[in-house]
């Protein structure tokens, strides 16, 4: 389980005397615990993953809106560690090649909503791990 994993995480951060390595991945496990709380059931991975890029969009946000290089530094640096949680996403040419199978269904839909959503389904049959702006990139160029 996700929730686990920034378990060992936080102490190996402890181990290593990483200051905000630490302190950002107690944040990760207090919101992670929060939520599960919340829930009757242990907090299923899906919600886990979908909280954290929430986390890393709202630093995305944050580092765009500052103009200030200490704080766009400390975003992107908190970034990269929220991402070393989550599982690797497809690239455009992955989401692609992945849609072989279904591409005569998502070039032959009525429009771009339909190749979507032809496209998300057998992605999310096959387990991808994918962004939707990906998706949508993947779409264009088999449509275009």
């Amino acid at each position: 389980m996700l929730i686990d994993e920034v378990k060992k995480q936080v102490i190996q951060a402890m181990r290593d005397k990483d200051a905000e390595r630490r302190d950002l991945l107690k944040v990760v496990l207090g919101e992670l615990q929060t939520a599960g709380a919340r829930l009757t059931e242990a907090l299923p991975d899906a919600e886990a993953e979908r909280l954290i890029r929430k986390m890393v969009k709202s630093n995305q946000e944050m580092a765009e809106l500052s103009d200030k290089p200490e704080v766009v530094a400390k975003m992107k640096a908190e970034i990269a560690v929220l991402e070393t949680l989550l599982p690797k996403t497809l690239t455009v040419d992955e989401i692609i090649e992945a849609l072989g199978p279904v591409a005569d269904t998502v070039k032959a839909a009525g429009n771009d909503g339909q190749a979507m959503g032809a496209a998300m389904k057998h992605l999310k049959s096959t387990g991808a791990s994918v962004e939707g702006k990906d998706v949508g990139q993947a779409v264009k160029k088999l449509r275009g």
